[in-house]
């Protein structure tokens, strides 16, 4: 067999575009420390999600290319580079690469089992996530994520968040001494604790802090976006009319505080019967009518499934607990779809030449 040159491998792996971002990892400069021995080699493939299914996509990919020009097999070590964003010296988080706002007009439409599960499948491809419960009046998370108990001070100054699953976790439920005590605070204090929340907890370095956003299109917003620099919104909705004219109202209220939509996410979508047969029990479309209307991308959609309800409330969200359910793949193809949406908004804020389809991964095109 002939001798392989390490410099014919390189060019041939550099023709691979990467799907998030439609360029060829040459000109993205993320192909690297390519090496090559007999017919086996190596490579290092910076990448700025995540997705299991992209790294499948674009490793298949490339191992063509490296079989097209000799090489018997390719060793792929993958350099995950979450992208940052434009936090300001003021901000209180600057070592949060990402806050998400998971957030609806309408009450009822699942938001909190969306972001507890968004963040579940974030961390699940190894990711450094938080999720903060901004519900301050409603406050879900320490039932979701079954875990009680106070925060505590190392210093005095700062508040160490609990932990479950490996995510981060803040919610006003863990300062009640009664899960039934009703909050009653006027608009003032309000923003003072969301401000806490924010600034006076240790965070640390995350790659995601996911906020479950309390319904309507009330003050908490505003009040989040003008402490810190927010990546963007992931919209929640259900198939049905009566909720998405509320919906449109949260997307009207993102626009007027400059906050970017992500995307969307459709919740309740259908029911499949134990002989297989799909029931749209809501209606069907309205998360697409959310996403038109909101000039981003409809993320995917969830199905109703039991295992949903009953694991939340024993505690363990559908995506820790029953991971290959229907539910829960589906949150997790959602969660990939997210993570390369923020990865392509960075790259277009950064002067890319286009913007991709955020739709997720997408078949990988080999460039002649």
């Amino acid at each position: 067999m002939a001798e392989i040159s390490r410099e014919k491998l390189v060019q041939a792996l550099s023709t691979a575009v990467d799907p998030t971002f439609e360029k060829s990892l040459g000109d993205l400069g993320t192909l690297s420390d390519v090496s090559i021995e007999g017919g086996r080699a190596r490579a290092k493939v910076r990448v700025s999600t995540p997705s299991d299914q992209l790294k499948r996509t674009l490793g298949e990919a490339l191992e063509a290319l490296a079989k097209e020009v000799g090489v018997e097999s390719l060793d792929i070590e993958w350099d995950v580079q979450i992208p940052t964003r434009e936090a300001t010296s003021e901000d209180p988080i600057p070592d949060v690469k990402n806050v998400v706002l998971v957030m609806s007009g309408k009450g009822g439409v699942g938001k909190s089992t969306t972001a507890a599960n968004l963040a579940l499948a974030l961390r699940r491809q190894g990711t450094r996530v938080g999720l903060l419960d901004a519900d301050i009046y409603g406050p879900s998370v320490p039932t979701m994520l079954g875990i009680q108990g106070h925060p505590m001070s190392k210093d005095g100054k700062r508040i160490q968040p609990l932990e479950r699953f490996g995510i981060k976790l803040m919610s006003i439920g863990f300062l009640l001494e009664d899960p039934t005590q009703a909050i009653v605070w006027r608009g003032p204090m309000l923003h003072g604790a969301l401000q806490q929340f924010i600034a006076d907890v240790d965070w640390g370095p995350l790659d995601y802090l996911v906020v479950d956003m309390p319904p309507g299109t009330g003050d908490v917003a505003l009040s989040i976006a003008q402490k810190a620099k927010i990546t963007g919104v992931v919209m929640v909705t259900t198939p049905q009319e009566v909720a998405l004219q509320d919906v449109y109202k949260g997307v009207s209220m993102c626009k007027k505080l400059n906050l970017p939509i992500l995307g969307v996410v459709e919740n309740m979508s259908y029911f499949v019967d134990p002989t297989g047969q799909r029931h749209e029990l809501f209606g069907a479309g309205g998360g697409q009518k959310v996403a038109e209307f909101a000039g981003a991308p409809l993320l995917g959609q969830v199905p109703i499934e039991t295992a949903v309800r009953e694991w939340g409330d024993k505690g363990t969200p559908v995506v820790q607990a029953a991971p290959r359910s229907a539910s829960a793949e589906a949150f997790t193809s959602i969660a990939e779809s997210l993570a390369e949406r923020i990865a392509a908004v960075h790259f277009a804020r950064g002067g890319g030449e286009k913007a991709p389809d955020p739709s997720g991964p997408k078949r990988l095109r080999i460039l002649r």
